[in-house]
C-alpha cells in the first residue's frame, strides 16, 4: 500500500516536471515563480506556527519584567525624574515638556 502511494507521487512529480519542459521559457519563470511564492509563503506559516508559543512567553516575560522596573522606579521615587503615579500608569515629569509663556 505504502509504496504504491510513493509510486503515485514519485509519478506525479515526474509528469509536473516534463509539463514544465514543455512549455515555454517565459510561462516556465512565471510558473517557477508563482510556485517560489508559495513555498515562501507556506514557509512563513509554518515557523510562525512553530514558534508562536515561544515568542509569546518572551512577549509576556518583557512585558511583566518593564511593568516591575517601572513600579520599583516609581516607589523610589529618589531620581531626578520623580514622577506622578495616575492608577496604573506613571507619568515621569520629564514627559512634560516645557511650558509656552503667555
Amino acid at each position: 500500500m505504502i509504496e504504491q502511494v510513493f509510486a503515485g507521487i514519485a509519478f506525479v512529480v515526474c509528469a509536473l516536471l516534463l509539463a514544465r519542459l514543455l512549455v515555454g521559457e517565459r510561462r516556465r519563470r512565471r510558473i517557477d515563480a508563482a510556485a517560489l511564492r508559495r513555498f515562501a509563503a507556506w514557509r512563513r506559516r509554518a515557523l510562525a506556527l512553530w514558534g508562536w508559543r515561544t515568542s509569546r512567553r518572551e512577549a509576556r516575560r518583557v512585558a511583566e519584567e518593564a511593568i516591575r522596573r517601572a513600579r520599583e522606579r516609581g516607589r523610589r521615587g529618589n531620581g531626578d525624574d520623580d514622577g506622578e503615579w495616575d492608577g496604573n500608569v506613571y507619568k515621569p515629569k520629564s514627559f512634560r515638556g516645557p511650558r509656552k509663556p503667555h
